[in-house]
Order: C-alpha cells, then sequence, then structure tokens
C-alpha cells in the first residue's frame, strides 16, 4: 500500500490548526500545485472550530520562495495571470483568516514565503533563520502583497529601503526592524507551546473583534495592491533585466543589469 505525501499538511490539536509546507526536496519553494494546495488548506482552517493556524515548513527551511523552476517553463508567460491570481487569493484568505495565525520560521524565508510569513498575526523566528524580501535580485517586484505587508510593520520609506537593497538579514536583524516579533534561542516546538499557551488565555472573541477590525479597515487597500503587483510585475517579467537576472541566477554569477 502506497502513503501519499501532501505537499501541504493540516492537522488539528485542539483549538489549535497546524499547517505545514511539505516540499523540503525544494526548500519548501511554491509552485503552482503547492500554491492551490495551500489555498485549500486555509480554507479549510477558516471554516473550522479553531481559534489559531501555526504555519511552519517541513526540513530546512521556511519557505524559500517563489519556485524559480515555475518561472523558467516555457508556458510561464502564458500562466502568469493564473498564479498571480492564486497568490492574490492565498494572502487575502490567510489576511482575513478569523483565527490568530502564528509562523514559525527556520532556515530560509524569501521573497514569496517572507510576504506569507508577513501576512500572519505574529511571527517567530529561529535564530539561525536568513530573511530577505530578495526578488531585486531577478529584476522582479515583490508580490503576495508584500508592498502592504512590509509598509505595515515598518512604514513606507524602511519598506523601500528592504526592497530595493534586497538583503539577506538573520533573524536579530529582521527582529531590531520588528519584521518579526520573537527570536527563538533554542527550541522552535516549545517557544510555539509557549506564545501558544501565553494567547489560549486571552479571550478568543476579543482576539477575533480586534482583528477583524483592522482586517476590514485595511481590506481594500490590500487588494488595491495585489491588483498593482500584478500588473508591474507582468511588466518585469518582460523586460531584459528580469531575463538577464534569470540567466546569471542559472548560471550562478552576478547579473548586469541596464544593458543597453
Amino acid at each position: 500500500m502506497t502513503v501519499e505525501t501532501k505537499i501541504i499538511e493540516v492537522a488539528y490539536e485542539g483549538r489549535v490548526a497546524i499547517l505545514t509546507l511539505n516540499r523540503p526536496s525544494s526548500l519548501n519553494s511554491l509552485n503552482m500545485e503547492m500554491l492551490t494546495e495551500f489555498v485549500q488548506g486555509l480554507k479549510e482552517v477558516r471554516d473550522s472550530e479553531t481559534d489559531f493556524l501555526v504555519l511552519k515548513g517541513n526540513g530546512k527551511a521556511f519557505s524559500a520562495g517563489g519556485d524559480i523552476k515555475m518561472m523558467l517553463s516555457p508556458d510561464s508567460h502564458e500562466s502568469f495571470d493564473k498564479v498571480m491570481d492564486v497568490i492574490s487569493e492565498l494572502i487575502t484568505t490567510l489576511y482575513t483568516l478569523p483565527q490568530m495565525t502564528i509562523s514559525a520560521l527556520h532556515g530560509a524565508v524569501a521573497g514569496l514565503g517572507l510576504s506569507i510569513a508577513l501576512a500572519s498575526d505574529y511571527i517567530l523566528a529561529e535564530k539561525q533563520t536568513k530573511v530577505a524580501m530578495n526578488f531585486i535580485g531577478i529584476a522582479l517586484i515583490p508580490d503576495g502583497a508584500g508592498h502592504f505587508l512590509l509598509e505595515k510593520r515598518l512604514g513606507a520609506h524602511k519598506a523601500k529601503q528592504i526592497i530595493w537593497k534586497g538583503d539577506v538579514l538573520t533573524a536579530d536583524q529582521a527582529y531590531d526592524l520588528e519584521l518579526v516579533d520573537e527570536v527563538v534561542e533554542d527550541n522552535m516546538v516549545e517557544a510555539v507551546d509557549k506564545a501558544l499557551a501565553y494567547w489560549k488565555q486571552k479571550p478568543a472573541s476579543a482576539l477575533r473583534e480586534t482583528k477583524n477590525i483592522y482586517v476590514k479597515s485595511s481590506l481594500p487597500h490590500l487588494q488595491s495592491i495585489l491588483e498593482m503587483e500584478k500588473v508591474a510585475q507582468s511588466k518585469m517579467r518582460k523586460s531584459a533585466d528580469h531575463l538577464e537576472g534569470i540567466q546569471a541566477f542559472v548560471e550562478k554569477r552576478k547579473p548586469v543589469f541596464n544593458k543597453k
């Protein structure tokens, strides 16, 4: 008998739902199949009798971001709109979940993976975590509402610096910037349990109502940003700089942008 291994796993422990990204061989990079299953998993959690959702990644990383192989596929331009629409649905569903969401980060957390983490309500990061909004390296812009989510935490000026520089940040640097809420020195499982024990003592209905107020007041802006990102990303994917960035990535060299 064969046992199916799901790339998105959803489990329940009392009041807590746990969603695990389970594509460890690719550092949980997000292809179309994984994105689609992610949305389905979130909708299942949304409709469940839970108060909390924990997001985590299996293997060596939380998520290295969008799957570069998907960008290199021959039909990538034809499927672009569909991919961006699923990303938008994923982020909107995650951001508007009634449950309090907690992301447990480790290893690489980059690009779309970082956008997903930022869409949660509370972020823990292992000491060795590396965080990057690194779309600039292949001449793209953040998607998954990266602009919106960074601005919410940092303000527009600091958000632009993070996006434009594309630097890889340590967990401590991310904490100092307030990109993450807690740095975990040793055991992430224990840290998540401790956080849940704290939040479980709070009245869940009050947590939900406060979240709902902020979500409803900001949802139109989120949706507007997602649409602008889709338009701008389409433009960037057709640019000579993006082609150079992808080629340099494949060849493991530094890209040379702004070629004339």
